[in-house]
């Protein structure tokens, strides 16, 4: 059952002295005292106010993370089920008047080019009832926009997005809303979605990502602003923003645009509990109450905002809960209708114990992530082995290994590549990954190598390398003077071949191929591990070291 606590609850009366916070909420409602008696005490209300309350499923950045899903679909199957006042006693006291529920999720569903696995996502979409969702950077991972057409259009989910501009002759320059206008009983909340400034930046280069243009954050602003005065003219006065601008933006965005009450957030994957002024409440130009949120990534949590608005849509007392999606069984009938389009996962191997996965796999070393790069270099039979981290979406457990398991660790479908780096190249790539130790955000990540060993200190300075030859002779490489004339053979994917996150500077990535493959890494896993002795062990080999 949904078990929401009280996490941080925060009332804070409009443009009045804010109430302290407490570890249950009120159980009144006070009332601002009125314009001109602002610096009195808050008065008291002893009959209960007409307010609009509301109560919000939301997710981000599921990326595709099928089992999550499932458990998310649970908690969605709860929510509908049990009274508000009954998850959230604590919020909803001694209320008499309708409570409307909402489902909204902020972009990154979906993830890779696997048309099968984002048709699973898409589903996911309409079983669990969300209402609408932004176009993430991930959504564009879709190659094909016939295929992307297709999945908007199967679905009962409306994708919005007020900042993405898609050519005419694309078969998606219909499908995309700026806004949309949702009506329960007295309630009539407008949903504006926001898709990432960076997406060029995030997103191989495919054919439906050529027939788009995103505009920076000023110019989305302005247009963001545009939108809120034209629901507003409708009579709208409760406004939502679906955003995978990132949490930095989204604060721009709360305190720079009038109109906007809750951002529900995505895209730099920040878990954010409770309320705090200043942290993820502020207030617009305007004194009004602006709430933001994000649920971290992978599907590992669901978050429940519970919101109570006066009759002029200004937010009077709010409640932000996160629930982990772990504590929650993946349905046995939602299990067969994915495998209904999937196939049924096949058993590979079996785990006999496996180290914890590193709390930020962007910026760590990951025995799971070892496993795979290992598979690409030896069953592609190259020199090395390198990945990069942001292809890690899960881990491995003790038990058995399937294939549907892996798809989830590594879900992106990219092709393999064997491509040929000199010892310069493969340095100054690391290097690119390394400056990650010191960025906000963690981004790129790290590169997972196989075939290498290195150091480095957290200021990101690349200290020592070693290639491993393949009779586990270790041979020094001058990290200051790598040669540029010395070859190796690596075995990647083309989203490193082809410069995906900058990681690889090359004019042409035609230079370097030696052979392409149509098949993605998750086949080379399972291939590798089907020869392993078993059960196998999931540990650390030191061979990438972060040292102070």
């Amino acid at each position: 059952m949904i078990n929401s606590p009280n996490i941080n609850p925060y009332f804070k009366p409009y443009q009045a002295k804010p109430i302290q916070n407490t570890k249950a909420m009120p159980d009144k409602t006070y009332q601002t005292a009125p314009a001109d008696e602002q610096t009195k005490t808050n008065t008291l209300q002893t009959t209960e106010p007409k307010l609009t309350h509301t109560s919000w499923l939301y997710v981000n950045d599921v990326h595709g993370k099928m089992t999550n899903m499932e458990r998310i679909h649970n908690i969605s199957q709860e929510f509908d089920r049990i009274p508000a006042q009954v998850y959230s006693a604590n919020f909803f006291t001694n209320t008499t008047q309708p409570i409307h529920k909402f489902k909204v999720a902020s972009g990154d569903i979906i993830l890779g080019a696997n048309y099968l696995h984002n048709k699973v996502a898409s589903k996911f979409m309409d079983w669990t009832g969300f209402l609408a969702s932004t176009i993430g950077n991930h959504e564009l991972d879709v190659a094909k926009p016939d295929d992307l057409a297709k999945l908007i259009d199967d679905s009962k989910c409306k994708m919005l997005s007020i900042n993405l501009d898609v050519e005419e002759n694309s078969p998606l320059k219909s499908r995309i809303q700026k806004s949309m206008v949702v009506n329960y009983g007295d309630a009539k909340v407008g949903l504006i979605g926001i898709s990432p400034s960076d997406m060029f930046d995030r997103v191989k280069k495919n054919d439906t990502l050529s027939k788009f243009s995103i505009k920076d954050i000023d110019t989305t602003i302005k247009l963001l602003k545009d939108e809120v005065k034209n629901l507003q003219d409708q009579g709208i006065n409760i406004i939502v923003v679906l955003s995978h601008s990132g949490n930095k933006n989204d604060k721009r965005i709360a305190k720079e645009v009038e109109g906007v009450d809750i951002i529900f957030g995505a895209h730099t994957h920040e878990l954010i509990s409770g309320l705090k002024e200043g942290e993820n409440l502020f207030y617009s130009k305007s004194g009004e109450p602006v709430i933001i949120t994000q649920a971290g990534q992978d599907g590992e949590n669901v978050g429940i905002l519970n919101v109570d608005f006066d009759q002029n849509g200004v937010i009077k007392k709010a409640q932000n809960n996160i629930i982990k999606t772990r504590k929650f069984n993946r349905p046995l009938y939602i299990k067969d209708t994915v495998e209904s389009i999937l196939g049924k996962p096949e058993v590979i191997g079996k785990v006999k114990t496996a180290t914890p996965p590193p709390e930020n796999r962007l910026i760590e070393s990951n025995p799971h992530a070892n496993i795979i790069v290992d598979a690409m270099k030896n069953e592609l039979g190259t020199d090395i082995g390198i990945l990069n981290s942001g292809n890690i979406r899960g881990s491995f457990s003790e038990g058995p290994i399937d294939t549907r398991l892996v798809s989830d660790i590594t879900p992106f479908e990219d092709k393999m590549w064997v491509i040929n780096l000199t010892e310069k190249q493969i340095v100054d790539s690391i290097k690119v990954g390394l400056k990650s130790l010191t960025e906000q955000t963690h981004k790129p990540g790290l590169l997972f190598v196989s075939g290498l060993k290195y150091k480095a200190n957290k200021q990101g300075d690349l200290l020592e390398m070693e290639f491993i030859d393949k009779d586990n002779i270790a041979h020094k490489i001058d990290v200051n003077n790598p040669d540029p004339n010395k070859k190796y053979t690596v075995a990647c994917d083309d989203f490193y071949a082809t410069g995906g996150n900058n990681y690889l500077k090359t004019d042409n990535p035609n230079d370097i191929v030696i052979k392409k493959y149509n098949f993605d890494k998750d086949k080379l896993t399972c291939d590798y591990i089907k020869k392993l002795q078993q059960p196998i062990e999931i540990k650390d080999d030191n061979r990438i070291t972060i040292v102070d």
